[in-house]
């Protein structure tokens, strides 16, 4: 249990796990407790004061069977972490507010595809797609000291603002692309708007600005709705086509053309055509053969 003012918890270093090479093994078998107890995070907003909760990922039976072996090997042997080792032993170790964790991968023939349970609970970013080979930029100044646009970080609230007129746009836009997958197990949830909302308040578009956010909704299906689709015709179906026709309205300001919008995610004024209008192209292609997915 963690409490107190946004502006304060809003200065806590976060701290980043990065797991190489994650799908050597199946993910869903050794990182399924984990999985499980992201559910738990809790954060509850009284004005200005923040409380956040998470269930143990490691219990306090477990640390006291534990005794002094685990201890040590945890680091916390000095009586100067007395009152910490305690506080483990009564609650447990939670999740803290302040560790993200990242991963690597590679999809192809060598490694363990991931359940929806897993692409569920992650922000995918296929860097084939994103950040795309760029020889030259490769070998510019490395030295040269740039604020890249986005700044990663925790979340000081797990449900953000929903009453602007962005919000509305975002929900009215994530409830239209629903009504495309309703009835298929590619149907998106409470968990997907959660994180739509989050991102527009990442990136803070001006609500005249359709085309910054149309680009943030472009990139939301590339990271949280197009990983999750794969199948053949059975399963897939007239998924792909019922896709493009309800996105050609949603994101008709940036549906057409080479240089319709930001690139959000890169440090240039570069402007680039749909990402996921180019996917969709590309999964359709794919599924002539018989089967369909994100991955290349």
């Amino acid at each position: 249990l963690v409490s107190g003012y946004q502006n304060e918890l809003l200065k806590v270093r976060p701290h980043w796990l990065c797991l190489d090479e994650m799908n050597l093994a199946p993910v869903e078998q050794y990182f399924s407790d984990y999985l499980s107890v992201l559910e738990t995070r809790k954060w509850h907003k009284e004005e200005e004061e923040i409380t956040y909760s998470c269930d143990a990922l490691l219990d306090s039976g477990k640390l006291v069977l534990g005794g002094d072996k685990l201890r040590s090997d945890l680091g916390l042997a000095d009586s100067k972490f007395d009152t910490l080792w305690e506080t483990f032993k009564e609650a447990g170790l939670p999740v803290p507010f302040n560790l993200i964790v990242a991963g690597t991968v590679n999809m192809d023939e060598t490694t363990h595809g991931f359940s929806r349970k897993v692409i569920d609970r992650a922000l995918s970013f296929d860097f084939g797609e994103f950040f795309p080979n760029d020889f030259d930029a490769f070998f510019d100044d490395e030295e040269e000291n740039k604020k890249h646009p986005v700044q990663l970080g925790f979340p000081v609230s797990s449900h953000t603002v929903t009453s602007t007129n962005i919000a509305k746009e975002s929900r009215a836009f994530l409830k239209a692309v629903n009504e495309v997958l309703r009835g298929t197990p590619f149907e998106l949830a409470f968990r997907a708007l959660n994180e739509l909302l989050v991102t527009v308040e990442s990136f803070n578009p001006a609500e005249s600005d359709k085309v910054k956010l149309q680009a943030i909704w472009d990139d939301f299906l590339m990271m949280k709705l197009l990983p999750r689709i794969e199948g053949d015709a059975d399963k897939v179906g007239d998924i792909l086509k019922s896709l493009e026709d309800v996105l050609s309205t949603e994101l008709s300001d940036i549906w057409s053309g080479e240089n319709v919008r930001p690139d959000l995610w890169r440090d240039s004024e570069e402007h680039i055509a749909c990402r996921s209008k180019r996917k969709i192209a590309l999964m359709s292609d794919k599924l002539k053969g018989g089967f369909t997915s994100f991955w290349p």
